[in-house]
């Protein structure tokens, strides 16, 4: 039989559409249907197509408008110049002075109790469990009788991130640049305890002992290099007097014994050099590579006391920390990262 054929396009240029009907009845013993065909091409979407997508995409940014903040992501820039001058570690008095002008802002901020009286959906995707608590009662410099003490709740929230970075211009100095975050909210550490003693001339020994005492967190440089370091201050030891102290803490390696690279490497496991390389496996230049360092490092901290409430034994203040970022299991030279923030714990 002869065949008849028509052609329809589609509201969208997207589509072509082919039917095949014949003519007249057939006599074939097997009679043929009539046949759709369909055929896709790369051209430009419909208007209709275009319009689902900016709706789509309206909703998307309104999810992103709802969603909460943190509770510290209101702070002004001005905050930030003042927690600037408590990094100054010989200036105790300027350094005091930006603790308490921290620790009495922010309108968001919780205390203790409050935090306790939350429920876990009132506190779920706002932000709030990472953050530490605030004082709001008109505190007083911290005083100690000789003797020693306990403290528990101690908490470190970091509220800034700058990593060490090589000056553009030709024989400047290395200078810390401000990150992005590419962390969740999931950086503060919480749940500290330890040790406090405190001898006859008012001196101070501050030592860290357990809790959540590190964080995995990754930045990300102007530049879009992403750099990786286990936020911590684990067996930390501090000292110096009631206003302010600091030490030494120990930087455990970002990645375990058993983690595999990409080669199927591993410190305690995994091939020992790169199959695809096995004439190079040796090589000097694959030598911190092939040979996997879970060695930790030592980072440094800074604690400046701005609140004291003798009444709850609640105690507060801005920290300062400079720690290395993650080797790659040895096999790239660390970065040197500060983190500045905010810090709370209770003294039994």
């Amino acid at each position: 039989p002869r065949w008849q054929r028509k052609q329809w396009m589609c509201d969208s240029p997207a589509f072509l559409t082919l039917a095949l009907t014949p003519t007249h009845a057939s006599t074939h013993p097997h009679p043929i249907h009539p046949t759709t065909l369909t055929m896709s091409f790369s051209v430009a979407r419909s208007a209709t197509a275009l319009k689902a997508t900016s709706l789509t995409g309206r909703k998307v940014e309104s999810k992103q408008t709802m969603k909460a903040m943190p509770v510290r992501a209101t702070k002004t820039v001005s905050e930030f110049n003042v927690l600037k001058m408590a990094q100054n570690a010989g200036k105790t008095a300027a350094a005091a002075f930006a603790a308490t002008a921290l620790v009495a802002g922010g309108a968001n901020a919780l205390t203790y109790n409050e935090l306790q009286n939350l429920t876990y959906l009132q506190v779920k995707g706002t932000g709030i469990a990472n953050t530490c608590p605030v004082i709001e009662s008109a505190g007083t410099a911290l005083k100690l009788k000789s003797g020693d003490y306990k403290f528990e709740k101690f908490c470190m929230e970091p509220t800034s991130f700058t990593v060490k970075e090589e000056s553009a211009f030709k024989g400047g100095d290395d200078e810390f640049v401000p990150t992005k975050l590419m962390t969740r909210l999931t950086y503060t550490l919480d749940e500290m305890s330890g040790t406090i003693k405190v001898d006859g001339a008012g001196g101070l020994t501050w030592t860290e002992l357990d809790g959540i005492d590190y964080a995995a967190t990754t930045v990300q440089l102007p530049g879009g290099e992403r750099v990786p370091f286990l936020f911590t201050v684990k067996e930390f030891v501090g000292k110096g007097n009631l206003n302010q102290f600091g030490g030494d803490f120990t930087v455990p390696s970002y990645r375990g014994s058993t983690f595999l690279d990409p080669k199927g490497r591993g410190g305690s496991t995994g091939y020992d050099t790169a199959v695809a390389l096995p004439a190079a496996g040796d090589s000097v230049e694959l030598e911190r590579e092939n040979n996997k360092s879970m060695k930790a490092l030592k980072g440094s901290a800074v604690f400046n006391v701005a609140k004291w409430d003798a009444s709850t034994g609640e105690v507060a203040g801005v920290f300062e920390s400079i720690q290395p970022s993650d080797t790659d299991l040895g096999a790239k030279t660390p970065k040197d990262v500060k983190v500045t923030g905010l810090w709370y714990a209770q003294i039994e």
